[in-house]
């Protein structure tokens, strides 16, 4: 085992397949479901022929750059220049983690995750010295206080149990006065709201086929409308959180109705698993601006970037000496 390991975690962990294991399960039943969820997704989705993932790879890497504040990849890059032990929490198959490591060759890098997609992610970039893979939950993720100088969590607190406990845990093991990246999903229009609320009940219900099928309806549903390339005029309508303005058909019905995912650059499979990441998982919160900056208040953390959009909250935080 790595010695930088062996000073950064609790105790030592065990190793299968070349993966880390903090923790395989756990005794809350969403978040079960939630990571056997995301195992099969990314299960599938590591069967898409290569060049179709890189196209998601470049789209998340550009879409990160925005979300976080830094202009080009190069700023991005000078920022993690400077850090030595850096944590992508819930990494999924480990491309984000393995393009840290990339940019910053003198760091260890950790990618964590709690789902199965960590053995395909050991598998893929075994090869890559500063890149360590660790199967554990990020809402206990077993590593000693102040330890790291930068903690990513991207699209994924949400998907916790407890997204405030997480976000504590992960403020925990940074060090005082440095970053972490945060992103929650954004609260969308009431009539969305109720119908997504509604579906962290119902999955549970639904197997795996089934879900797959809707995610297939779904996607023919956001291609079909998208095609049609209409705009529609849409009055305010405060009541139902529904903001007023010129919008495609697609993307009004998609914002306040229902997840109807549709990318033509990304491609159908692409789109297919996207609506599957939404509606399957029993673990997914949605936050106001305001409820996601209290979130981060209490768990001692100041805003150094701020990032919205009609998808998410999203920014770079610095911890603070004392938590509050």
């Amino acid at each position: 085992m790595n010695q930088f390991l062996n000073d950064i975690f609790i105790k030592e962990p065990k190793i299968i397949e070349g993966v880390y294991i903090i923790s395989e399960d756990t005794f809350d039943e969403n978040q079960n479901q939630t990571n056997s969820i995301f195992s099969e997704k990314w299960e599938e989705y590591d069967k898409e022929e290569i060049s179709e993932q890189k196209k998601l790879f470049e789209f998340q890497k550009k879409w990160y750059l925005d979300l976080y504040g830094f202009n080009s990849e190069a700023n991005f890059k000078e920022f993690l220049c400077s850090k030595k032990f850096i944590l992508d929490a819930g990494c999924g198959l480990g491309y984000k983690a393995k393009w840290f490591s990339e940019l910053s060759p003198n760091a260890h890098v950790i990618g964590i995750d709690f789902s199965d997609a960590i053995f395909y992610a050991q598998k893929r970039y075994s090869h890559v010295e500063n890149l360590h893979f660790v199967k554990g939950d990020i809402a206990d993720t077993k590593i000693n206080d102040n330890c790291l100088d930068f903690v990513s969590c991207d699209q994924v607190i949400h998907h916790t149990e407890d997204p405030f406990k997480t976000m504590k845990e992960l403020t925990r093991i940074l060090k005082s006065k440095n970053q972490i990246a945060l992103y929650v999903y954004a609260k969308k229009a009431l009539p969305r709201e109720l119908l997504d609320e509604f579906f962290r009940e119902e999955t549970k219900k639904i197997n795996s086929e089934q879900m797959w099928e809707l995610s297939k309806q779904l996607t023919d549903l956001g291609k079909t409308l998208s095609e049609l390339n209409v705009k529609i005029d849409v009055p305010d309508m405060p009541l139902l959180n529904i903001k007023g303005g010129t919008y495609d058909i697609q993307r009004f019905i998609y914002w306040n109705f229902i997840k109807c995912f549709w990318n033509h650059e990304l491609g159908y499979n692409t789109s297919v698993s996207t609506n599957y990441d939404w509606y399957a998982p029993s673990n997914a919160e949605r936050y106001s601006k305001q409820e996601f900056l209290d979130m981060t208040n209490k768990s001692g953390l100041s805003i150094s970037f701020l990032h919205d959009e009609e998808a998410c909250h999203s920014g770079i935080f610095i911890k603070e000496n004392i938590s509050k």
